[in-house]
């Protein structure tokens, strides 16, 4: 069997066990979110808080609860590492750096899991699990938790409620994330990934020294890395080490959970706005734009360009052998077209146009199909874009779902996809205009500038999956990152919520012979069309000096 047909068929396993999945998880999330009933756990979890599940909020209330509570994590996840070194199962670590501490937990609270230290080295079993597992849950929760807002504000009408933050925190923690990430990581462990409290120990001798690792709980903190679209690996090489992802099955079952449940989502959608031709409306754009890149990653990796290429079957540099070419490259565009950030490959060793996918992926905000929760209302605000860009077109006032796309709407929307690039273009271009930050770089010229807009595409949105080749552990990308993180992760979140509050507000429009067909394939062209449009204009120029420049040469 040829390699490309080897990747061909694990493509269309995939689908086919996402296709599976897809009805019942998200009519079962739908349940989850508009059901009144609180399980006595929950109850439990509510008293120790001090929070009313039933009562509603509008979105300023929505939002402090957000914003509070992810102020309270990233404090609470910094000092568990600042007293590292005094905590008991520390495996001998000291404690964590002031500057590499705060970019770790901005870095885990805001979904994102970048991370400049070696996991293996620096982390002990107190702050990977009580500390950075947890985060893992929490965060993606708190995505999940602002795009049902989000969808309650199209579903309702002539209210400011948008349902209550702790209750959906709870209750998307509790409910979904909890017992499927209990079955993957049994999955994980039957395929060989470990899952102990072990302590450093030598594995043998290699090149005239020793060679040690530490065990801990990695089958768990990897089944909800990936489920959560987390991606921070319990050791450096993340999903590229056999301890977290032994063998091409788990390397599939790995991606299954990172496209799990954004694409789910849909469906949830689709029944809480009381139309399923909605959601998969949006499914179609997300499914269009995921295999797209697919096909066009294992077409470029795949290319033979001189002996060694052809040698090799593709571009295998960088790339474990027990994954491949097609296994890498479905890996690669699944972790950075949602907000993963796991890795099996080096990025930095894909050819240039490779790397370039990888980076216009997360560009494009994440949405095909995104991130826990992120994916979904990044995806309903380009919708929001996109059936404006029509009203314009044909000189009728742009709906959606019944309700209209005013002043108020579109310059909420406007502000939501301008936040992440005016981070990401701001700090590239400081980081190359100063002397220091450039000598973090490992390479010059179209590749070097790529590490750099790499990082921080990454950080600002939200992805985590670092290029390679960038010494990021010093306190200006530490400390520049870190803010990028927070900016990137929760600026968004106002105006999605703000948008929400509006919509809540008005009273549905009904629909006539003039009302734009959301639900036809048509507006899903035109979605996938405007999010195109708007990523290559934004962000070309950057492009064409790193992935771009350097494709071109080879």
């Amino acid at each position: 069997m040829s390699p490309q047909l080897a990747g061909v068929l694990q493509l269309t396993a995939l689908i086919a066990a996402l296709a599976l999945a897809y009805r019942p998880l998200g009519d079962h999330m739908a349940k989850v979110y508009s059901s009144e009933k609180n399980y006595t756990p929950e109850k439990w979890i509510y008293k120790v808080i001090g929070a009313n599940p039933a009562a509603e909020m509008r979105w300023p209330a929505y939002l402090r609860g957000v914003l509070a509570f992810s102020a309270v994590s990233v404090l609470f996840l910094y000092l568990l590492q600042r007293i590292q070194g005094s905590l008991p199962g520390s495996l001998g670590f000291s404690s964590i750096d002031p500057d590499q501490a705060f970019n770790t937990a901005a870095s885990f609270v805001a979904n994102t899991n970048w991370q400049s230290y070696y996991g293996e080295q620096a982390m002990g079993h107190v702050v990977q699990t009580g500390g950075l597992a947890v985060q893992n849950f929490l965060s993606a929760a708190v995505g999940m938790a602002v795009a049902v807002a989000l969808v309650r504000g199209f579903a309702r009408s002539r209210t400011g409620e948008l349902g209550n933050f702790w209750a959906d925190l709870v209750r998307g923690t509790v409910r979904i994330l909890l017992p499927i990430s209990v079955i993957g990581a049994i999955v994980l462990v039957a395929c060989g990934a470990i899952q102990n409290f072990s302590g450093i120990h030598q594995v043998g001798q290699f090149m005239g020294g020793t060679q040690e690792w530490n065990g801990g709980a990695v089958a768990s903190q990897e089944a909800i890395k990936e489920l959560g679209t987390n991606g921070g690996g319990y050791f450096n090489a993340n999903s590229a080490h056999p301890f977290e992802n032994p063998n091409p099955f788990s390397n599939l079952f790995e991606i299954f959970l990172i496209l799990l449940i954004p694409f789910a989502l849909t469906r949830t959608f689709g029944r809480m706005v009381g139309s399923l031709r909605q959601g998969y409306a949006i499914l179609g754009a997300m499914a269009v734009i995921w295999i797209g890149f697919t096909a066009l990653m294992m077409w470029t990796e795949f290319a033979h360009r001189g002996p060694a290429f052809e040698i090799a079957g593709g571009a295998m540099e960088g790339k474990e052998t027990r994954f491949g070419i097609a296994g890498s490259s479905i890996f690669a565009v699944a972790t950075t077209l949602t907000s993963t950030g796991a890795v099996n490959s080096f990025h930095s060793s894909y050819t240039g146009f490779g790397g370039g996918i990888t980076m216009l992926g997360m560009q494009l905000g994440e949405i095909a199909p995104g991130g826990v929760g992120s994916g979904l209302y990044g995806m309903l605000i380009m919708a929001v874009i996109a059936v404006f860009i029509a009203g314009l077109m044909v000189g009728r006032t742009p709906e959606y779902l019944g309700k209209k796309i005013g002043t108020r709407q579109i310059k909420l929307a406007a502000c939501y996809i301008l936040v992440t690039p005016a981070l990401v273009l701001g700090f590239t271009a400081v980081a190359m205009a100063l002397p220091t930050p450039g000598d973090s770089m490992t390479n010059s010229g179209a590749h070097g500038f790529s590490e750099i807009l790499y990082a921080y595409t990454s950080g600002a949105n939200n992805n985590g999956s670092a290029f390679a080749g960038l010494n990021a552990d010093t306190q200006w990308f530490n400390t520049t990152i870190g803010i990028a993180m927070l900016l990137g992760r929760f600026v968004p979140m106002v105006f999605v919520l703000a948008l929400a509050g509006s919509l809540a507000e008005q009273k549905p429009v009904p629909e006539t012979a003039g009302t734009l067909r959301t639900d036809k394939p048509l507006y899903a062209g035109l979605l996938v069309g405007t999010i195109l449009i708007i990523t290559g204009l934004t962000y070309f120029p950057a492009l064409a000096l790193g992935p771009l420049a350097e494709g071109l040469a080879s």
